[in-house]
């Protein structure tokens, strides 16, 4: 299978597209086009675990891999999770289940792409002859730095160095990061928020000085970040593998369809929903759900994407974003595949800080796609009721989706179809924020936060968040997100 630059290009394998992550355009990779899963396929997937399954699902895209050793490599990347299952899926009343996937290492859901990745960018390096030393650049809202810092600690021919905001994260997302060991990895807190980090980051990629200086030391660059085609892919599977133990568990026949809510920033999640319905998933509705920096939810009601407007801090910070990277992605198929159009849009955003699409366009998005949001109160009062109600606890990502899937059932009462929401984080991840949405105590210190949502919800405690109490911090640095790439020179030089 053959990839293309969403703005234009010569056309790359899917080795080099996971090897270089952004084009050189700028433009981010896609599948010229899309494989398909037959219904039949479909079944006979339902009998085989979830190594197997993404196994199946990534090989539609990976032709030049060896699926036996594809296959060795997931069941290595998903044996590193807690139960058994990486992405059990739980029910919490007739309508609605919930898809967890933060089993992981780190206890959010970039694991379940971020522990095969080192595996992908090793052997794609390895299918593109490439000899050279890889460093691996990262912007976090929270999570992806974790995860990424996990996933290719100690990896040999790479480095990996993660920037995220400085006041940007939660208290036990910046400890997770900043205690990370590891001889190959460096973090450094970056003065702004995400899409300053992401922002300075993409700018080296896409600077020719920058790449050939590192050329120069025989250092090319890779990102872990959902702009990456190898981060993005392993994501789809989990919507295949929902949909099957749906089937499974006789919830659903097969063919029936059903909507996914995900919690959404930087469009990665619900993008790779999306491509998995371009595959042939029955799959209705998407439903995106924002917290209160509801750009995304503004833009599928409007078609016009305008960053002119207030940012939040919120509670749910791996959604405190405004630049949407991934959502190039669905405007380019939105378009016709137009990537002149896409080109000039991403460069009237950089220039204006506005797009807008036509009408048609946003028409065919919202036959997929509609947009919600939560504000702190609502997303507080979405976790609250469902832990009354059925006593299942959530982390504030998942809150949001969980308010805008009770407003969807609100606004269609008669509406029968099941909706599985993609829950992202482990409760722990954000221990204050959950004990007071669940009890209304309000503690200052995280690990007593741990402590006492414990004591409220019996909810095991993950081991790696626990033993966090006791590390003391290896990284300590903040910079100026306009000399990022000196923080890079001296991270490869030492």
């Amino acid at each position: 299978m053959q990839f293309i630059s969403t703005r234009g290009g010569k056309k790359v394998t899917a080795a080099e597209a996971i090897v270089k992550g952004l084009s050189e355009n700028g433009g981010l990779y896609v599948p010229e086009t899309f494989p398909s899963v037959s219904l039949e396929e479909l079944e006979s997937m339902l009998e085989m675990d979830y190594p197997e399954r993404c196994a199946h699902v990534l090989k539609k895209y990976l032709a030049e891999f060896d699926g036996a050793e594809l296959l060795t490599a997931l069941k290595n990347a998903y044996g590193k999770f807690a139960g058994g299952d990486p992405a059990p899926l739980v029910r919490l009343d007739d309508n609605i289940y919930m898809l967890e996937l933060w089993h992981g290492p780190t206890c959010a859901f970039k694991d379940m792409a971020l522990t095969v990745l080192p595996y992908l960018l090793r052997k794609s390096c390895d299918l593109c002859g490439i000899k050279e030393e890889i460093l691996v650049l990262v912007a976090t809202s929270g999570d992806t730095g974790k995860a990424a810092l996990e996933g290719f600690k100690d990896a040999p021919g790479v480095k990996i160095m993660v920037f995220y905001p400085s006041d940007g994260v939660s208290k036990m997302q910046k400890l997770q990061m900043n205690t990370q060991d590891g001889k190959n990895v460096n973090v450094v807190a970056v003065r702004g928020n995400f899409d300053d980090c992401q922002t300075a980051v993409k700018g080296i990629f896409s600077n020719p000085d920058c790449v050939k200086t590192l050329r120069e030391k025989n250092i090319i660059l890779s990102s872990a970040n959902s702009i990456n085609f190898g981060r993005l892919a392993p994501q789809i599977a989990y919507y295949f593998s929902a949909y099957c133990d749906l089937v499974s568990s006789d919830q659903i026949a097969l063919g029936d369809l059903i909507d996914f809510a995900v919690p959404t920033g930087n469009f990665g999640n619900v993008l790779a929903a999306y491509y998995a319905k371009l595959m042939g998933l029955p799959v209705r509705r998407l439903h995106c759900a924002s917290n209160e920096n509801r750009i995304i939810a503004d833009f599928l009601a409007t078609g016009e994407y305008d960053l002119e407007r207030e940012f939040y801090k919120t509670t749910s910070p791996s959604m405190d974003i405004l630049i949407s990277s991934n959502l190039e992605r669905l405007i380019f198929e939105a378009s016709g595949r137009n990537a002149a159009l896409t080109a000039e849009r991403m460069a009237g955003l950089k220039k204006d800080r506005h797009y807008k699409i036509t009408a048609e366009e946003l028409e065919k998005i919202k036959e997929t796609f509609d947009g919600g949001s939560a504000n702190e109160d609502e997303c507080v009062e979405a976790m609250y009721d469902v832990f009354v109600d059925v006593g299942y606890t959530m982390d504030t990502h998942t809150g949001c989706a969980m308010k805008v899937v009770q407003d969807w059932f609100e606004k269609n009462k008669k509406d029968q179809t099941n909706v599985v929401i993609v829950s992202t984080a482990n409760p722990y991840k954000f221990p204050q924020d959950v004990l007071y949405a669940v009890t209304g105590n309000d503690v200052k210190d995280s690990f007593k936060g741990i402590k006492r949502l414990h004591a409220a919800t019996a909810m095991a405690v993950p081991k790696c968040l626990k033993e966090l109490k006791d590390k003391t911090p290896r990284f300590t640095k903040t910079a100026d997100r306009k000399k990022l790439f000196a923080e890079v020179l001296e991270f490869i030089e030492k």
